[in-house]
């Protein structure tokens, strides 16, 4: 039955959730602090809340989570990861404390969502937008999370994946922002790297029932170039 004719609810829906940074981890909370009094000092502005984001999709064929967070373990197949990245420091990435995953987790938990300070709003009810959501976040980028490796003009995070999905999956998250007296950093960059890159061409769909194996961390650095002098390479 239509959604149109009023007569039941949408068979879609894609909702944003905004959760306060460190909620549950009082390291991420203090250390996210000292952060933003630090950028707001640097930019001559109050101090703001900051806050992590995570999406939620429900189906007919069933409902997902979508979120950056640490690596746990390695049993990310469990969780629906779909790719890696590395943390702060490249190199550093092969160790799992330093790494990253993408989920996209088919009946999964966001821990934090009910914690005090969160919200919650409705993206979109379109099942097709839903879905190509769920198709898109695959070919995410993995640059290291924290630095600026793609140019953006602030880090890499998980808001970062969170507004480069929605903007790639046809969503304006360029005009959506966190709660008011709010600030959520990355969010910008993903909505940049987002509108920068040319869309992928079709592909078959990723598997939603049996997550692939994560795809790696991208080397986002530039190959060095030879010298050369007038007669030639030099040797």
């Amino acid at each position: 039955m239509s959604d149109r004719d009023g007569s039941a609810g949408p068979s879609a829906s894609v909702e944003l959730h905004w959760i306060p940074l460190g909620a549950g981890a009082n390291v991420v909370r203090v250390s996210g602090r000292l952060y933003e009094s630090l950028s707001a000092w640097i930019g001559r502005r109050r101090p703001q809340n900051l806050f992590h984001s995570a999406l939620t999709l429900s189906l007919p064929e069933g409902r997902y989570t979508i979120e950056q967070t640490p690596v746990p373990d390695l049993r990310g197949e469990l969780r629906g990861v779909v790719a890696e990245g590395p943390v702060a420091i490249r190199c550093a990435g092969r160790l799992r404390h330093f790494r990253y995953e993408v989920r996209c987790w088919r009946d999964g938990t966001i821990p934090d969502l009910q914690c005090p300070g969160s919200h919650s709003q409705l993206v979109t009810s379109d099942a097709p937008t839903a879905r190509l959501i769920l198709d898109t976040l695959a070919t995410v980028p993995t640059p290291t999370w924290g630095r600026d490796e793609l140019r953006a003009g602030e880090m890499w995070n998980s808001n970062s994946v969170i507004a480069w999905v929605l903007t790639r999956s046809g969503i304006e998250a360029r005009l959506i922002a966190p709660p008011a007296g709010g600030r959520a950093p990355g969010w910008a960059a993903g909505c940049v790297v987002a509108r920068r890159d040319p869309r992928p061409s079709p592909r078959e769909p990723t598997s939603r029932t049996h997550p692939r194996s994560p795809r790696p961390a991208e080397d986002t650095t530039e190959p060095a170039r030879r010298p050369t002098t007038r007669g030639g390479t030099v040797r």
